[in-house]
Formats: structure tokens, C-alpha cells, sequence
């Protein structure tokens, strides 16, 4: 199921509509029945993460850059399975009417395109994954979604029917503004010379970059900077520099711990990074 662009690209509804009726066919029955028709939740989530992991590789072998996981489109892929096996139905369309479209627009989600792709079998956990993955790929409809050039995103989730094993499969795209956190590094402090006999200089190096998307990469904007002396509360050198390094004084009998974290040009910031100069 494929939702076009907004205004600009009306024009392919025809052939998303098209599209839908290809999708909705994915279904594949099975002797093979897994032991137990219930799961724990981590069992479930790294079923889920399994099957990112299985789509992201259909795009790194054809030289795309994996989607990233949104978990706003994973909890609406998991719910949107979780209806199917609710109400024992299969399709893009929910009995209440509403689609995958519908959902992110009401939960006030930026998406510039959009799509979903669904599949069912009752394969065990082993191999749940590979058959959905395959029949997904072998499906052109479903295959142009996987490896698509203008999703960023993804959402993924699986419910199982607890009466009879079945696994429903929903994976959500979406073209979005980046929401992946820049990322930073710091180099090991270079000490410089002695300032007097109970102090002395150090450089501390620091870099970073923003995480590539597939499309709207937002881009390294800057980093923030702290020291805390003797673990003691955070100070801030700097909420927003460009620069890469500085040097700064430290002292003896004292242990220095300098965090850095980048931020991106939407404003997404990443895990910080620390280094530490003991002086002790």
C-alpha cells in the first residue's frame, strides 16, 4: 500500500490503489506451526528487530542506506497487527475505515510520502522472518516499497493469533524530516606543557557527524561541551560551538571529565561522549 506525496504528486494514486490490491495477497498458510502461540515481549521485540535487520539488508545489497527505526512507526506497525489478529481480518483498510494514512495523520506524524506493506503465515519464529521477507521481495508491489529511494524510515511489527500461531506481519515506511541524533567522538587528550609546577595544558578533540538517510539528511550543525572536576556537577564551556578542539588548564591532585554531543540542523542531538585527564 503506497500513499503518493501531498498535492504535487496526486497523479499516482491510480497506480497506489493498483498497488493495494497486489499487497493484500500476501498470505502464506503453512503446516508448520510454532510450539507455543504466545511469546514474551522480548522474544517479540527482537523478532521485530530481526525482520528491520532482514529489510535493511534487501537495501544494503542493492547499495541503498537502511531505514532507520522510528518507534512511533513501530508501536502503529505492532498495533496495526495486533487489529488484524484481533478481528481476524487482513487488509490495508481496518474495519473502522481508516488506513496506515489516516493513523499518522491523526497522531500528527510529518510524512512527505508513505507506505505499508503486510504479509501473514504460521511459520515458526525461525522462520516467520525469512518467508515473510521473501515473499515480500518476490512480490514487485511489495519489493518497490523495501528498496525504495524515498522512505528514511521504518516501523515493523507482529502479532500472533494465540488460537492457531498465525504471525501478521506489518511494516510502515515513511519520508520524514531526519529525527536521527548527530553523533560525536572525542580523541584521547594531548597534554601540552607545564604552566608552572602544579599546572599544566591539554587539548581536548572532539568531531562528529550526522547519521546519512536515504533522503533529508538534516546535517552536522554543532556540539555542546561540559567539564566536571572531581565528579562533581557539569559545567557548560559551550551549548552550541563549531569548533573542534580546545585547551584547557588542569591542575594537579584533580580528575577532569570533558562530555561532548552534536547536534544536528533540525535540532536532534545525540549521545554524548567523554574522555577523562586524571591529574591525581
Amino acid at each position: 500500500m503506497v500513499q503518493p506525496d501531498p498535492a504535487p504528486r496526486r497523479r499516482r494514486l491510480a497506480s497506489a490503489l493498483l498497488a493495494i490490491a497486489a499487497m493484500a495477497a500476501i498470505a502464506i498458510p503453512s503446516t508448520a506451526s510454532a510450539t507455543t502461540y504466545t511469546v514474551d515481549a522480548a522474544t517479540l521485540t527482537a523478532t521485530e528487530a530481526a525482520m528491520v535487520a532482514a529489510l535493511n539488508q534487501d537495501r544494503t545489497e542493492r547499495g541503498l542506506v537502511p531505514v532507520r527505526i522510528d518507534t512511533r512507526l513501530m508501536a502503529i506497525a505492532r498495533a496495526r497487527s495486533n487489529d488484524m489478529v484481533a478481528k481476524s481480518y487482513f487488509s490495508h483498510t481496518q474495519p473502522d475505515g481508516r488506513n496506515v494514512f489516516d493513523i499518522l495523520t491523526a497522531q500528527r506524524i510529518t510524512w512527505y510520502n508513505a507506505g505499508e506493506i503486510i504479509a501473514w503465515n504460521n511459520y515458526s519464529l525461525d522462520t516467520t522472518v525469512a518467508t515473510a521477507d521473501n515473499q515480500w521481495m518476490n512480490s514487485p508491489g511489495h519489493k518497490a516499497i523495501v528498496i525504495s529511494t524515498d522512505y528514511n524510515y521504518v516501523g515493523v511489527g507482529l502479532a500472533i493469533a494465540p488460537d492457531t500461531g498465525k504471525k501478521v506481519w506489518t511494516a510502515v515506511y515513511l519520508k520524514g524530516p531526519d529525527r536521527t541524533g548527530a553523533r560525536a567522538s572525542i580523541a584521547k587528550p594531548a597534554f601540552g606543557s607545564w604552566t608552572s609546577s602544579t599546572t599544566r595544558t591539554v587539548k581536548v578533540t572532539w568531531s562528529g557527524s550526522d547519521p546519512r538517510l536515504q533522503v533529508l539528511t538534516a546535517g552536522l550543525n554543532s556540539f555542546a561541551v561540559r567539564v566536571r572536576v572531581d565528579g562533581g556537577a557539569w559545567t557548560v564551556i559551550s551549548y552550541s560551538t563549531t569548533a573542534r578542539s580546545r585547551t584547557f588548564t588542569v591542575r594537579k591532585g584533580h580528575l577532569y571529565e570533558y562530555r561532548v554531543s552534536a547536534k544536528d540542523n533540525r535540532g536532534n542531538r545525540g549521545a554524548a561522549v567523554t574522555t577523562i585527564v586524571d591529574m591525581r
